[in-house]
């Protein structure tokens, strides 16, 4: 996977990109089951750079975020998905509960988070601000969760178990 780097590999790259004068955007998630509010978060986060360097909570991370039961898809897989994204430019799995550590290293000029935040609640806001980056909210309202996607797929699969047996006993 070209696209996944470690973190001294991204300041290097950083580095180089911001010499010739490109605006590097870090966006971050758990990115367990994509769906529209993931692709409309790296989208609009692309727009707001040239580079768009993608943090990915790694399994365990996720585990302590989610809780039992997450990841669904284990962070390999959930790597490789990212990595087939045409807006993202660089990936980086990390075990913090956030991405201040990778903000610090890279500094990178836009922090941009999904709509469930505001610019006063990014919790590396101070850190972002502290080195002189921006904040930026991206995707538009939000509209799914995977928290929410999850208890949707049991229901259904629950109803076709239902189903699947009162036609087997007829």
């Amino acid at each position: 996977m070209k696209k996944l780097k470690t973190l001294s590999q991204l300041q290097k790259i950083v580095g180089s990109e911001r010499n010739k004068e490109k605006t590097i955007v870090l966006a971050n998630g758990c990115f367990d089951l994509i769906h529209t509010g993931h692709i409309r978060y790296l989208r609009e986060a692309k727009k707001r750079g040239d580079i768009l360097v993608v943090a990915l909570n790694s399994d365990s991370s996720v585990r302590k975020l989610k809780g039992k039961g997450r990841p669904i898809l284990p962070e390999w897989e959930r790597a490789e998905i990212l990595a087939a994204f045409s807006d993202v430019d660089y990936l980086l799995i990390f075990d913090e509960p956030n991405v201040e550590k990778i903000l610090l290293a890279l500094k990178v000029d836009v922090h941009a988070k999904g709509s469930d935040y505001t610019k006063k609640s990014v919790p590396e806001r101070e850190t972002v601000l502290g080195y002189g980056g921006k904040i930026s909210i991206a995707g538009g309202p939000k509209i799914r969760s995977t928290s929410e996607v999850i208890p949707r797929i049991l229901l259904k699969m629950k109803k076709q178990s239902k189903a699947a047996v009162r036609v087997a006993h007829g």
